[in-house]
């Protein structure tokens, strides 16, 4: 009798194919990008001959790509200490910053800080496009690159109309427009920004808020925005990062849960935005108190 050799069938193995590509694809759907910043352990203490001065404890935090975050704390919490920290403006006593995938030692490429004093930031013998471009030649980008991000920039923040105006001609909330332009005429990976609506009226803070949130929308730039106001940090962050007061700790990471339209009657007048602000409100009344979460206090007594 003649044997009959079988095959195997080339469905099956299309089959086997299939499900070593699906178990492929699904492996490289559970991994997931790391953060772009990464605040490690960070801590701060100020010596002198006299004294020493413990401002920051321990933080640790990351951002992701693309984010819109806010950092809140009561006064002398150790905010604007943070910031300089991540910008590489100042290096920490212990603990590390992590940006990129790179430990920042100096100030990142990738990275561009909008100060809260903008009118120390602005060179007011330069015209409002020369103080724009400034960063971009420093930069060495080529002219013609300069003048089309230039040109958007001011675009951008309603500023095309007065390219050759002095910033010193200018009201506050253009002087801070000129500093923002600046920062995104850079194309950043990473915008930091520092308390930088404090000194305008509050018709103009509203504005300024709202250009902020349509600049990260349409560029796609992670935005790490510190505040000391409440309702400006929950209006504008994706998640607000509350601080204890100092030595300072991460008190809470509060998730914002409200829709990604917003606008400054809408929003602020829904129920939801009061359950948060309240909720952020209560954080920061603790941290005044020197409350503390659990974890930090353990850890400060064993060190």
């Amino acid at each position: 009798m003649a044997t009959t050799q079988i095959e195997p069938s080339s469905e099956v193995d299309d089959m086997t194919d299939m499900t070593d590509m699906t178990d492929m694809t699904d492996t490289s759907e559970m991994t997931s990008p790391p953060p772009i910043l990464d605040v490690r352990g960070v801590k701060k203490v100020y010596e002198d001959a006299s004294r020493t001065v413990e401002a920051i404890r321990d933080l640790t935090f990351s951002v992701e790509s693309g984010e819109l975050a806010c950092i809140v704390g009561p006064s002398g919490a150790g905010k604007t200490t943070l910031l300089k920290i991540i910008a590489g403006l100042l290096d920490p006593t212990d603990g590390e910053v992590v940006l990129e995938g790179e430990r920042v030692t100096g100030t990142p490429a990738g990275m561009a800080v909008v100060f809260q004093e903008y009118g120390r930031s602005l060179f007011p013998w330069m015209t409002v496009w020369q103080n724009v471009e400034l960063p971009l030649k420093e930069k060495k980008v080529a002219a013609a690159e300069r003048r089309r991000l230039v040109q958007a920039a001011l675009e951008a923040v309603g500023l095309a109309d007065v390219p050759a105006a002095h910033p010193w001609q200018l009201s506050g909330g253009m002087q801070q427009r000129v500093a923002i332009a600046r920062a995104v005429a850079y194309e950043p990976h990473i915008l930091l920004m520092d308390e930088p609506f404090a000194a305008v009226d509050a018709q103009t803070r509203a504005d300024l808020e709202d250009l902020v949130r349509s600049l990260w929308r349409r560029l796609g730039v992670t935005v790490l925005f510190v505040t000391h106001d409440i309702d400006e940090s929950v209006y504008l962050g994706q998640r607000v990062i509350v601080l204890s007061s100092s030595p300072t700790v991460v008190m809470a990471d509060v998730a914002i849960d409200l829709p990604d339209d917003r606008d400054q009657l809408t929003t602020r007048s829904a129920p939801r935005f009061t359950e948060l602000r309240s909720q952020v409100y209560e954080l920061i009344q603790q941290a005044k108190r020197g409350h503390r979460p659990a974890a930090a206090t353990v850890s400060s007594t064993e060190s």
